[in-house]
């Protein structure tokens, strides 16, 4: 779902992880360099300044796409975007981040990923919510749409390694 409003974008999507426990994803998304591991786009994350698991920690992420200045697509460019933790929250499972600079265009990112038990002990919701300033370019309904997908594909793969580790 996603609310356009003239002076910033906000949305949230969810997933419903049927077979695991919040206590069980959490190790995945706590490790907040890791990104690379669990979202299909993003190729390299890795710790730039701070402190493991603390507010503060500033991380590096990159993606290579075709460009399109090359009709042929044989070159390609890297997005890339450096993000602060803000806030982690193990209890409670869920982590804020903002995206600081970047070569995308996004300004005034904020995302909240939370984890929350589904009543009767089994599974578990992961939600991701956003807001930021309007991306040039985009729709609220492309990010909104990429973030869901990102989050479907994140949380069975989060799913999947349970499963294979258990």
């Amino acid at each position: 779902m996603a609310e356009e409003t003239q002076s910033k974008w906000e949305g949230k999507a969810t997933t419903e992880l049927k077979f695991v426990k919040p206590d069980q994803i959490w190790p995945f998304l706590e490790d907040f360099c890791s990104i690379h591991n669990w979202m299909p786009t993003v190729d390299t994350c890795y710790q730039v300044e701070g402190v493991k698991c603390q507010p503060g920690l500033i991380r590096y992420c990159a993606s290579t796409v075709p460009s399109s200045e090359n009709p042929d697509q044989t070159a390609s460019v890297v997005n890339w975007a450096n993000e602060k933790l803000i806030t982690i929250d193990p209890i409670n499972h869920c982590f804020s981040y903002e995206v600081l600079e970047n070569n995308i265009g996004i300004n005034s990112y904020i995302s909240t990923i939370k984890l929350l038990p589904i009543d009767g002990g089994g599974g578990c919701l992961m939600e991701w919510s956003f807001a930021c300033d309007p991306i040039q370019g985009w729709r609220l309904e492309d990010l909104a749409s990429y973030i869901d997908s990102a989050l479907q594909f994140m949380g069975k793969k989060m799913e999947d390694a349970v499963h294979h580790t258990a």
